[in-house]
């Protein structure tokens, strides 16, 4: 199964794209949908509309995975990226995929096995769990293959492929 993970922005919006196979996964590609600051914010949400959708053509996921989101202090911030994760959202929803969504400590566990676990330590398992040679940069393409992978392992106990048989 084809999953597309999705850690949400509008100035960068990290997007990871794995194949999870009864407990396998291998990462198909990653990396980031960039927006420029010199660009209108509506432009910037057309960017990453355009983007997403291209993604989706390009890989035909079975699921989309997002991160949620988590702000304590800068509210302008989380309402710009709440309106390019909801871009991508839409873009999900009119290709008519499944949509799944993952807090950060949901995240944390389910990769590392620590719901309180750093960034680089995020990065190193992320960078395990699918082969690796290097952490996947830049750290928001790292990000998002995180939650690809959350989904992932998410589905794979729900499945039972974990029952003792």
């Amino acid at each position: 199964m084809i999953i597309l993970g999705i850690d949400p922005g509008y100035a960068i919006l990290g997007y990871g794209v794995i194949d999870a196979e009864k407990g396998k996964i291998k990462v198909i590609d990653y990396g980031v949908i960039e927006t420029s600051a010199n660009q209108s914010f509506p432009k910037r949400l057309d960017r990453l509309y355009n983007g997403v959708n291209e993604l989706i053509s390009l890989y035909s996921p079975a699921q989309v995975a997002f991160e949620e989101l988590f702000f304590s202090k800068n509210v302008t911030t989380a309402l710009y990226v709440g309106a390019g994760r909801g871009v991508a959202m839409l873009c999900a929803e009119q290709a008519k995929l499944p949509l799944y969504e993952y807090t950060p400590m949901q995240i944390k566990l389910a990769v590392t096995g620590n719901g309180r676990a750093d960034k680089r330590q995020m990065q190193t398992m992320v960078k395990m769990i699918i082969g690796l040679k290097d952490i996947p940069k830049p750290d928001d393409a790292a990000d998002a293959l995180g939650v690809a992978i959350c989904h992932a392992h998410t589905l794979r106990c729900a499945s039972n492929d974990f029952l003792i048989k």
